[in-house]
């Protein structure tokens, strides 16, 4: 299979000249977290630019200065396995498809998990595994689950009861569903001005959690328990990774927490780590 059947076509782009607030834009808009940064004379690429790309360098207004421009791309003629190899290789969650200096698509691990599915190898999830699992008990408050996201570098977090036993999930967007955050403020912080565009909550809370420091948000006193998502769909350890891509696709899941026979909690297994089996 090439990268042209899966890969999404006209993918939104940000273009030079521009600035950071544009972009910010865009991807509060359209509920992302990057684009491609395309040259606004010719439509070649010039680079890539994510939210965190933007909050690294947080004073500084030109994209040009922003965005990373030796990006790793692939051609729509190129197989699937080849844009496997370069989303792991270089950790990334964008791959820009170009053909003859220009933009043609975008690819993902999500985009990768319908052929994970139909290949579906003889191979167990925990065989996959690359990221360690790190657990937070239900009782703890939400303003220690966001300092586990960010000193962990995870989005996703299992949930764990008395006996260490799973009993729900919780991820960055359920924190900061909770968080109480005057929009107008918000909105000036992050150069945006309540203009003609109908901002939403759902996409401004896509850069909140690279945007604001604990101290920048107000989250109610209420414990992990109070908001995870409880008896999370799971997978087993023997779990085919063809059977766990099948189950994130059609649950637009970017994680399931990982099992042993007697209900142990053992890992968690990312899109990526999936994906991770046509790369080989």
């Amino acid at each position: 299979m090439k990268v042209k059947e899966v890969m999404t076509e006209n993918p939104i782009v940000a273009e030079l000249p521009g600035t950071r607030t544009e972009v910010l834009k865009r991807l509060v808009k359209n509920n992302i977290t990057g684009v491609p940064v395309i040259k606004g004379d010719d439509g070649t690429l010039a680079g890539f630019v994510t939210r965190q790309d933007i909050f690294a360098k947080p004073d500084e207004e030109q994209l040009a200065l922003v965005m990373r421009r030796d990006v790793p791309t692939i051609g729509p003629n190129a197989s699937v396995k080849d844009a496997a190899r370069a989303l792991v290789n270089n950790n990334l969650s964008h791959l820009p498809v170009v053909e003859k200096n220009k933009l043609v698509g975008i690819v993902t691990p999500t985009d990768l998990l319908i052929v994970v599915e139909k290949d579906n190898p003889s191979v167990a999830v925990e065989e996959i595994v690359r990221s360690p699992c790190i657990p937070i008990y239900q009782h703890a408050p939400l303003m220690v689950a966001l300092a586990t996201f960010r000193a962990a570098k995870v989005f996703a977090l299992p949930v764990i009861d008395d006996d260490a036993k799973l009993v729900g999930i919780i991820t960055d967007r359920d924190i900061f569903n909770q968080t109480v955050v005057d929009s107008s403020v918000v909105m000036s912080d992050l150069g945006i001005s309540d203009d003609e565009d109908n901002w939403t909550w759902e996409g401004l809370r896509n850069v909140l959690k690279l945007w604001y420091e604990v101290s920048r948000v107000d989250l109610p006193k209420l414990a992990v328990k109070d908001i995870m998502i409880k008896n999370p769909m799971t997978v087993f350890r023997k779990t085919l990774v063809g059977d766990a891509a099948r189950i994130m696709r059609k649950n637009d899941f970017g994680q399931l927490p990982v099992r042993d026979s007697k209900d142990n909690l053992v890992a968690m297994v990312y899109d990526i780590d999936v994906v991770s089996t046509l790369a080989k």
